[in-house]
């Protein structure tokens, strides 16, 4: 006898939300942030320079999925070479066959569409879920009950806004990293194993997808542990005998996944000491409370009000498949360097479970939610304005200021388009609201809406009326083009141990043609005449220019000093706008 459910949804509860409305939203969160921007330090821009490689190595567009680039002789600490392959491709045919986009800007193309199928695996991940006996709504003595189909898909759209309001979306999801790539394929395995026993074949193709091109993307471990838990839920599952067949097909899938991982030496392990983790833990712990907000406490009050199923006998598929991707990925994230973006993979799950929590909610926490959300996000997108006015206008003054300090030599201009559409966003944020607080039927969706519907306005208005100050703060347009007006244009530049970001900026704003100086001839040179006790025989130099990390200036002085490699000065001392720890060195060589 299966346990009752705590869901008690009436039908006319059950409503849609508007197809375009939802899409008009996702389309507004996702694009906001990909464009009109350049790349951003550090991962950013990092993850282009290996793209930038990839198309610039000279080789056939196929053969670049068994090259590893290089930048600066660096390997890339994500081995994810499909993902960069992918971003590689999108770069030579939009921005070198069709010339239509710029280069930075069709990298992004993948990984635009590796969030949208982050968006639309979780609306279908809820979708069969919720049609799962455990999850369905109770069933009222005289009828009038919503009907399983109609509460599946007000469900799956919730799922959407659920995951659009997290905060930790935000960022991480709008870069081209792996990361990014990552999200798209750990979606994919959770609609796999969340539709598994109602289309089992259907099932399996996507979960041979999401496992294999999870592990291609640079998470084999994470893809190995995820199907072999979703194989042992399937397998103790008893309410459906589909899933139970077809545990074993799984098993004998993730064996697959080894072995190819294996054979393509993509294991490697990056595991922190546990020492560190434990120290490490009360940071982790504040990061999951702000990164996965709001789903983690809609998430913990779903466990809570379905937590009589937890004894059943019977598997609750809407509770086990979501809880086990989300430890499982909050455990790799304490057990790895990049907890940010490794925790990032959970949201979806995390959303999942949130929205299960929607047929349970009282009156008071839904006012309570409601009331919170519309403050903060009130509250923040007045910031917004008010800092926008402040560095246009210079007043209010503190704020203009505080701006000037941040973003040294930043100069404001003003975009009316981009004012504009700022100003509709805003309204509509008022329309929102105003149609929230009104008297209108009610709806499982509803109490999402304003988290979303905030996150998306607090998003896009950063992302348009701050983006000329962030994107001159967070790139290095402003560094390069410094940089391009002391040295001109050059044949070519010497440098020494750039960082993976500098590299990449350097070689595409500033179109350099960098050359290792610890492998030149010049250094070369000067340490044979040195082994043969020549220390006159030194060559004048290939290039006339040096740049050097702030960070490596000492270490590059003391070597010419005592190789004797040419007579090299200091020119200049570029520093990145808005970061005082970032330098670039300029040696000018003088004959």
């Amino acid at each position: 006898m299966n346990t009752p459910t705590p869901a008690i949804v009436p039908q006319y509860a059950v409503r849609r939300l508007p197809l375009w409305a939802m899409l008009a939203l996702s389309a507004l969160y996702v694009l906001s942030g990909y464009l009109g921007r350049a790349p951003w330090k550090a991962a950013d821009i990092t993850a282009f320079g290996y793209m930038l490689e990839l198309t610039h190595s000279g080789l056939s567009p196929w053969t670049w999925l068994r090259i590893t680039p290089s930048l600066g002789g660096l390997l890339p600490e994500i081995d994810s070479t499909l993902s960069y392959s992918v971003g590689a491709w999108s770069i030579a045919f939009f921005s070198n066959q069709l010339h239509f986009l710029e280069a930075d800007t069709a990298a992004r193309i993948p990984s635009i569409l590796f969030v949208a199928l982050t968006l639309l695996c979780t609306w279908h991940s809820v979708y069969y879920l919720a049609l799962s006996p455990q999850a369905k709504p109770v069933q009222f003595a005289f009828g009038g009950q919503a009907k399983s189909e109609d509460y599946a898909l007000a469900l799956a759209d919730a799922s959407v806004l659920a995951l659009l309001a997290t905060l930790g979306l935000a960022q991480l999801s709008h870069e081209i990293t792996p990361t990014v790539a990552q999200l798209g394929m750990v979606s994919l395995v959770m609609l796999g194993f969340s539709m598994i026993a109602i289309q089992p074949i259907k099932a399996q193709v996507i979960l041979a997808f999401g496992l294999f091109g999870l592990s291609l993307m640079g998470a084999p471990s994470l893809s190995v542990i995820l199907g072999i838990c979703g194989a042992t839920t399937c397998a103790l599952d008893k309410d459906s005998e589909s899933s139970k067949q077809h545990s074993f097909t799984l098993l004998v899938m993730c064996l697959g996944v080894a072995v190819m991982s294996h054979l393509l030496s993509l294991w490697q392990w990056r595991l922190v000491p546990l020492a560190r983790t434990w120290d490490e833990l009360p940071s982790l712990g504040r990061l999951w409370i702000w990164f996965c907000w709001p789903v983690w406490p809609l998430s913990l009050w779903t466990l809570w009000r379905w937590r009589n199923q937890w004894a059943s006998a019977h598997w609750s598929r809407h509770l086990i498949i979501p809880l086990t991707q989300v430890l499982v990925i909050s455990i790799a994230a304490f057990l790895t360097y990049s907890q940010e973006r490794t925790l990032l993979l959970a949201l979806p799950a995390m959303a999942v479970l949130a929205t299960f929590s929607l047929p349970t909610l009282t009156r008071g926490v839904k006012a309570l939610i409601d009331w919170f959300t519309l403050l903060l996000f009130s509250a923040c997108a007045f910031v917004i304005w008010v800092i926008w006015i402040a560095y246009q206008t210079g007043w209010p003054e503190q704020p203009a200021k505080n701006v000037a300090r941040l973003i040294p030599g930043f100069v404001p201009h003003f975009y009316f388009e981009t004012f504009i559409l700022a100003l509709i966003a805003t309204f509509t944020w008022g329309f929102i609201v105003h149609w929230r607080v009104g008297r209108n039927p009610t709806a499982l969706w509803k109490t999402l809406i304003l988290p979303a519907g905030g996150a998306a306005l607090c998003w896009f208005l950063v992302m348009s009326l701050w983006l000329p100050p962030v994107d001159y703060g967070r790139s290095y347009v402003a560094l390069t083009r410094s940089v391009q007006s002391t040295v001109g244009n050059p044949s070519c530049v010497y440098s020494w141990k750039l960082t993976r970001p500098q590299t990449t900026a350097l070689k595409y704003h500033a179109n350099l043609l960098l050359v290792d100086f610890q492998k030149s001839d010049q250094l070369l040179n000067a340490v044979l005449a040195q082994v043969h006790g020549n220390s006159n025989s030194s060559t004048s130099p290939e290039c006339a220019w040096l740049i050097v990390s702030g960070e490596h200036r000492a270490e590059i002085q003391s070597i010419i000093s005592k190789h004797q490699a040419g007579n090299w000065n200091v020119l200049k001392v570029l520093r990145k706008p808005s970061d005082p720890d970032e330098d670039l060195v300029i040696f000018r060589h003088n004959p």
